[in-house]
């Protein structure tokens, strides 16, 4: 049998790659540039899954992946997991916290770490990389007055070292992974499904009517929340995370009802609650 191949949001020494090493450590394990390519290489079936971010606690949903299970994605969610937002402060070898005059990173991690860096380098200027693991080479090239914000992995890839580490402001700050692939997952009883769902219409109580198929029926409801349709203005599609698998009755019956009012219901998948 062959390893199972996995894709995810490159380079590596990102939260991505330790999202998919987490999920599958055996798996071979192939960076892409971006959602888009991680999730079309599964399609085209040169890898079986990708792991791709959902959402994070701080900056909200990651709308490029929402927006390709939406109007694109063939593939099924069938797995998710969290992983903790650990950023550490990574420079060259033997490089001070007093020599550092330029820090470096996604613009996102430089955010989550706004405060340490307000109090213990309030006169480095803050520039942004295309990743936190791009931000580490730039720094391993460059003089050694540059510090990169990042995975600890980084330090390792590139010969780095970690000068502090947890310096995010916000502890409880995690990212939701979910994993795609050509194959649905079945009921394991500890199930949430993903669904998304719009209207041809505007008028009241649409939405409200919708929702009450999953409140009548008690089905728990674990998010909200809406994305553009893309072809017009003040248009929605709404997405969902209940509780359930999409067929268990309960949750089968309240999608065919909500299904005759929608003209688009999309089952984005069903797969086991991260624990």
């Amino acid at each position: 049998m062959s390893m199972k191949q996995l894709t995810y949001l490159g380079p590596q020494g990102t939260f991505s790659e330790e999202a998919a090493i987490q999920y599958n450590g055996d798996a071979g394990h192939k960076e892409y540039a971006s959602i888009l390519e991680a999730a079309r290489a599964v399609e085209r079936e040169f890898a079986d899954e990708a792991v791709l971010p959902i959402e994070n606690t701080e900056i909200g949903s990651v709308n490029d992946t929402l927006d390709y299970l939406i109007h694109e994605s063939s593939l099924s969610i069938v797995a998710e997991l969290v992983i903790p937002i650990r950023q550490s402060l990574i420079v060259k070898p033997q490089t001070t916290l007093e020599e550092i005059e330029v820090i470096r990173s996604k613009p996102q991690a430089l955010e989550q770490c706004a405060q340490f860096l307000a109090h213990r380098l309030p006169n480095a200027r803050l520039e942004a990389s295309l990743s936190t693991a791009e931000a580490v080479r730039e720094t391993m090239e460059g003089n050694g007055s540059i510090a990169g914000v990042a995975h600890a992995r980084a330090a390792e890839l590139y010969g780095a070292v970690v000068l502090e580490d947890a310096i995010e402001d916000n502890p409880n700050n995690v990212t939701r992974f979910v994993v795609l692939g050509r194959e649905e997952q079945g009921i394991t009883g500890a199930d949430k499904t993903s669904v998304c769902f719009a209207f041809d219409g505007d008028a009241p109580g649409l939405l409200h009517t919708a929702l009450g198929e999953f409140a009548g029926r008690d089905i728990n409801l674990v998010k909200v929340e809406s994305r553009p349709t893309r072809e017009r203005l003040g248009r929605y599609v709404f997405l969902i995370d209940l509780v359930g698998h999409q067929r268990d009755t309960k949750v089968s019956a309240a999608l065919e009802s909500v299904r005759s009012q929608a003209s688009l219901l999309k089952v984005l998948g069903s797969y086991p609650q991260n624990s």
